[in-house]
């Protein structure tokens, strides 16, 4: 069995649906977000409300480059900065409805797709591909923290 060969098909096949839809609609969206724009909010959406520090770090850029980031998405309406209650000085990164919405883009196709799982396969093969998925996200992927499971302060 080619594991490497089908995983990396079903990881560029998502990807390659998410390019086409976005560049499908890049006059609609063109003066939206800039590719590399889009980029680091996938990465700020991923990291559940990171403050500018943790993302420059965690994309390996000075603070003062994230943060000329940051003030151009927050301008453009997608993002906004949220001031930390305990450090006056701190501000935490969240989305706005604005990029939930051209996010859609990408999780409808996954639906369409976790649809497609449900109604292909039983309820035992996908409880394993499950706990498969929790064991590679967990265990096997340790240089990204889990962000999704992420608490942050109001």
């Amino acid at each position: 069995m080619s594991f490497e060969g089908d995983f990396q098909t079903i990881y560029t096949k998502f990807k390659l649906h998410f390019y086409g839809e976005i560049f499908g609609n890049w006059t609609a969206r063109e003066a939206a977000l800039t590719t590399v724009e889009t980029f680091c909010m996938e990465v700020i959406y991923a990291m559940r409300r990171p403050t500018i520090n943790e993302f420059a770090n965690f994309i390996k850029i000075s603070q003062p480059n994230a943060a000329y980031k940051v003030n151009n998405l927050t301008r453009k309406g997608f993002l906004r900065k949220i001031r930390s209650q305990k450090d006056k000085r701190e501000y935490f990164l969240e989305v706005t409805d604005k990029y939930l919405e051209y996010l859609d883009i990408e999780n409808s196709y996954m639906h369409k797709v976790l649809e497609r799982l449900e109604s292909r396969f039983t309820k035992t093969q996908l409880e394993e591909l499950d706990n498969m998925l929790k064991i590679i996200s967990s265990e096997l992927m340790p240089e990204i923290p889990d962000f999704q499971n992420r608490k942050r302060e109001a």
